[in-house]
């Protein structure tokens, strides 16, 4: 069950502070409140619900700070596992990275978004089961629950050619670690998650700017402006 409900939280079919219904949730796993209490407590550790006493279990929406934060350590356990990856030769990790960027090559040219999100998610999951650390990938799991990243690198990915810059990066990374540069492909894989973290700010900050003149707007319609006498 906490499996399942992670994954939906993760996929975003839970709407941002969406309340969770204890019930609901019961009843569709037939099972009594208390594993269900339980779980909500586990993912409220792991950062992906909020529990107010009394009142509801609630989807949690990383703040820009915390976004920002998160990428910080992102882009540490990312360049880390790519210096590890280039260290260790020809894995099987190696080939299946070489054949997510080819398919991802065409997948681009397509202008297939989801599929190339997809596969961009593989591409990270691959280069962190390659470093084969456990401690890494244990902490880089809990990571990346928090933050959700499969709703917000469609958010990314939207910016005017970010499409093709992030698989021109992908191609970089592969390419150091290939050659067994560690140092470079650290590098280069910082910049990478750096680069996709402006480009999610970058399209977070347009929503916001494109929700404000909407509000605004229903204000000048149906309430008084501000510094307008209510009386007149």
């Amino acid at each position: 069950m906490i499996d399942e409900l992670r994954a939906r939280i993760i996929a975003g079919r839970f709407a941002a502070d969406e309340n969770i219904s204890e019930l609901a949730i019961a009843e569709e796993f037939g099972v009594s409140r208390t594993p269900v209490r339980e779980a909500f407590k586990q993912l409220q550790t792991e950062g992906l619900v909020r529990i107010r006493p009394r009142v509801g279990t609630f989807v949690t929406t990383p703040s820009r700070r915390e976004i920002v934060e998160l990428f910080e350590m992102k882009e540490l356990l990312e360049g880390a596992a790519a210096r590890l990856l280039a260290g260790r030769g020809r894995v099987p990790e190696l080939d299946a990275l070489a054949a997510n960027v080819a398919e991802a090559d065409a997948v681009a040219e397509q202008g297939d978004r989801e599929r190339y999100q997809a596969l961009v998610a593989e591409f990270h999951d691959l280069l962190i089961r390659g470093a084969d650390n456990t401690k890494l990938s244990s902490l880089y799991g809990l990571l990346m629950n928090q933050l959700a990243y499969a709703r917000l690198v469609s958010t990314s990915l939207r910016q005017p050619g970010r499409v093709l810059q992030s698989e021109a990066e992908h191609h970089r990374v592969l390419d150091l670690i290939l050659a067994k540069d560690g140092d470079s492909a650290e590098r280069v894989m910082r910049e990478h998650v750096r680069a996709s973290r402006q480009a999610l700010l970058a399209g977070l900050e347009q929503a916001a700017s494109a929700v404000a003149p909407e509000v605004n707007g229903a204000v000048r319609d149906g309430e008084p402006a501000p510094g307008d006498d209510a009386r007149a």
